[in-house]
C-alpha cells in the first residue's frame, strides 16, 4: 500500500512540475527590454534624494535611503577617514553600463556628509 501511495504522489508531482523551470541566482533588473526606463527612474530617484540631503547627515542613514552605490572609495588621510559613494544620476553613454562620469559623488569625513558633486570631490583631492 505504501508503494502505491508513493507512486501516486510521484506521478502527480511529475505531471504538475514537468513544465516548471527553476531559476537560481539574481537576475539583473537592467537585463530586461525596458532597461532605459529603469535607468531613468533610478537616476531621477537618486537625483531627488541627493537634492534633499543635508550636510552633516550620517553615512549609514544616507546609504539606507539611496541603497548600494555604483562605486565607492575609502581612504585615511591624517586622522580623518574619507568615504566617497558614487550614485548614478545621469546618462552619458547608452551602453547599459554605469561609469563614474554618470554618477554624483557623495563625500564623507568620519562618516558625516561634507558635500556632494565634483566640487566636493575636488576639495579632498
Amino acid at each position: 500500500m505504501k508503494n502505491i501511495n508513493r507512486l501516486l504522489v510521484t506521478g502527480v508531482l511529475a505531471t504538475t512540475l514537468s513544465g516548471c523551470i527553476i531559476v537560481g541566482g539574481d537576475i539583473d533588473e537592467f537585463d530586461r527590454k525596458d532597461s532605459s526606463q529603469n535607468w531613468s527612474e533610478i537616476e531621477r530617484t537618486n537625483r531627488d534624494i541627493i537634492a534633499g540631503l543635508s550636510l552633516g547627515e550620517g553615512y549609514e542613514a544616507i546609504k539606507g535611503r539611496l541603497g548600494q552605490a555604483a562605486f565607492s572609495e575609502s581612504f585615511k588621510r591624517g586622522d580623518n577617514l574619507y568615504h566617497v559613494l558614487y550614485y548614478r544620476t545621469h546618462r552619458v553613454h547608452s551602453d547599459g553600463e554605469t561609469t563614474k562620469d554618470e554618477t554624483t559623488p557623495l563625500v564623507f569625513i568620519d562618516k558625516q556628509l561634507i558635500g556632494w558633486g565634483d566640487e566636493a570631490l575636488s576639495q579632498i583631492n
